[in-house]
């Protein structure tokens, strides 16, 4: 679902920048409740990383959605 160019230049894997965006857009979580629920799973973030996750790569998550929704609803 990621291209790993845009991914580049983050130490954090891409897996994690996606889960940690999906958390908050998905659930009504507060960037410290997905910074507390990543850190109950081991992964040290900031909530202020989980919030420049979702500034940079949350449009292109919700594009990608919409595509694959909008193909499946085609056939």
């Amino acid at each position: 679902m990621h291209n790993l160019v845009s991914f580049r230049y983050f130490k954090t894997s891409p897996e994690i920048i996606q889960l940690a965006v999906m958390l908050y857009v998905r659930f009504p979580l507060s960037l410290r409740d997905v910074e507390d629920l990543l850190h109950e799973r081991g992964v040290d973030v900031s909530y202020e990383s989980v919030r420049y996750w979702w500034h940079r790569f949350g449009s292109k998550f919700a594009s990608e959605i919409k595509k694959r929704r909008a193909g499946g609803l085609q056939s």
